[in-house]
């Protein structure tokens, strides 16, 4: 569901968040890389506990001559209050945090982060079940939105001086195709810019089978450990078909009954067997993963679709998309590490996930999507400036991995917070602005 955030006047607090790194105001908790640049300041908080699954990784990475180090997390690993005020409690390592939004207020999500912190201003309104559906302009700026009310299906249009669109990369694309701002990218001829440079994230994933026994069942939605030694040029490339790479990764989430029962490939799909296979396999099953690199290609893109609409009559958005052979280099070099990893930490059986011979949406691997709005130094090439503005319309801004001319080998939430943190102080003092 999308929202509607009315915005008067964003008066300067007494500390406000926009001055702030997205890790403070987030507490973030986590370890520092040993093979990245130095920081100037640690994680807010300290990292998550660790446990015997995670524990092995470790291990099992420095006997290979690796660098592992705690992942950082938005689960708070202690209780936190941040520079605006806004106190997140410490995780419960419950196991049903994954994907889905947490009873204790341990989760740096916005309803406990910058919601509450923009209420107290007394000048925002927020708009639930609000549904967008066209931006407003006159070819030079953008002069509001339209909305739907899901609930009672009255649509409103809402007048702006500035709007933002954060409406996440599917939807930024679609919603500038469908109110014709910006140039439609063409695969046929390479111009234009609206749609272009859509990139995957590349998500090997190798799964150990245990004689050991853990308890997989708990966790935190992002407890974990990672690797970052066959990630972009911290390794010899040198006879290799592919640049950049991908973090190597062990999450203990909290396994969710059903869903994530694994069992061994020659076990059958059903009856008996199955049932006891991935019942005795739930606890001892862990998959190593990675988030690799997408490059953009010419012929990966989004646009409507000419004929499919939604319930309000306007195009969806189509994605035209396969992997390309770089894709496939990356995938295998990376899926051969990730099973290193596990053979070193004691698994009988090492089982890799293939890649698709052509990728196919269903089943999603991966929502770490980016492109499509890309930010440039040419607006010939690119739709946005460094500010995340558009080029052909300085009062509205593009917020989100759509900006990302491609995809990099870390999940994209940090630096995608940090862009929008940095870049609302451009517009601190508007009267009145819509963010979407």
């Amino acid at each position: 569901m999308k929202h509607i955030w009315t915005i008067k006047r964003w008066k300067q607090n007494r500390r406000s968040l926009n001055t702030l790194p997205i890790e403070k105001m987030a507490g973030t908790s986590g370890e520092l890389n040993p093979l990245r640049p130095e920081r100037e300041n640690d994680y807010p908080t300290p990292p998550m506990k660790s446990t015997p699954m995670l524990d092995r990784f470790v291990s099992a990475g420095k006997n290979l001559g690796l660098h592992p180090f705690r992942l950082p997390s938005a689960n708070i690993s202690e209780t936190y209050e941040n520079p605006d005020g806004e106190t997140l409690y410490q995780c419960q390592y419950c196991g049903f945090c994954e994907k889905f939004g947490c009873e204790y207020g341990a989760k740096s999500t916005p309803n406990v982060t910058v919601i509450p912190t923009a209420k107290k201003t007394g000048n925002f309104d927020l708009r639930t079940r609000a549904n967008v559906t066209a931006i407003h302009h006159d070819g030079k700026r953008a002069i509001g939105v339209r909305y739907v009310d899901v609930q009672t299906g009255e649509e409103f249009d809402q007048p702006a001086d500035i709007v933002v669109l954060t409406s996440y990369t599917l939807n930024n694309t679609r919603l500038l195709l469908q109110s014709d701002i910006g140039r439609p990218y063409d695969p046929a001829t390479g111009s234009g810019v609206i749609g272009k440079n859509y990139c995957y994230h590349i998500t090997p994933v190798v799964t150990g089978f245990f004689k050991d026994k853990f308890n997989a069942a708990m966790g935190a939605g992002s407890l974990g450990s990672t690797l970052d030694d066959y990630n972009n040029d911290n390794f010899d490339h040198t006879n290799l078909n592919f640049i950049h790479g991908g973090s190597i990764t062990i999450k203990q989430l909290g396994k969710r009954p059903i869903n994530e029962n694994a069992a061994p490939r020659d076990t059958p799909t059903w009856g008996k067997e199955f049932k006891a296979e991935s019942i005795k396999y739930f606890n001892r099953s862990i998959p190593v993963t990675s988030q690799g690199t997408s490059l953009p290609h010419r012929n990966n893109y989004l646009s409507l679709d000419p004929t499919y609409k939604d319930s309000y009559g306007n195009p969806l958005i189509r994605l035209t998309y396969d992997f390309t052979e770089h894709d496939r280099t990356l995938h295998d070099f990376i899926t051969e590490k990730c099973g290193e990893i596990l053979e070193e930490m004691g698994a009988e059986t090492v089982e890799p996930r293939e890649l698709m011979e052509h990728f196919d949406i269903v089943p999603g691997h991966n929502d770490h999507i980016t492109g499509g709005v890309i930010i440039g130094a040419d607006p010939e090439t690119s739709a946005l400036n460094n500010y995340l503005q558009m080029w052909d319309m300085d009062n509205l801004f593009v917020i989100g991995a759509s900006a990302f001319p491609h995809n990099g080998g870390y999940n994209p939430t940090g630096t995608v917070g940090h862009w929008h943190i940095g870049q609302q102080k451009v517009s601190s003092s508007t009267e009145k602005k819509t963010v979407h």
